[in-house]
């Protein structure tokens, strides 16, 4: 079974097993998320795509890893004006392990 699934402003196409980092959630490590907002889901062929989601559907992960994604340098120059300003970010991430996915009545 496959799914995508929409969290923080992005989607994710999941299926049963899979670890996805997304954006920050405030539950802590070894905790349920149950994610309603699901875009579309693929079952033995059968398609069924939401609008924009699917009534019904659920997916039930736990989160794994609280953690920060690499550091991205910001880097400013101006030439010849001896301006130069160095920067980094780590922006913070929650990485969930997608246990089930269910529709309506079906495990």
């Amino acid at each position: 079974m496959l799914a995508v699934i929409r969290t923080g402003g992005q989607q994710y196409k999941v299926k049963e097993g899979d670890f996805v980092s997304v954006e920050k959630l405030p539950q802590n490590v070894g905790e349920c998320v149950e994610i309603s907002d699901v875009l579309m889901i693929e079952n033995e062929g059968k398609i069924r795509i939401g609008s924009p989601i699917v009534a019904g559907a659920l997916v039930k992960a736990s989160v794994a890893d609280q953690k920060r994604r690499k550091t991205v340098l910001i880097f400013k120059k101006r030439r010849r004006k001896n301006y130069r300003r160095k920067n980094g970010h780590r922006q913070p991430v929650t990485v969930l392990k997608i246990e089930n996915i269910s529709y309506g009545n079906q495990e």
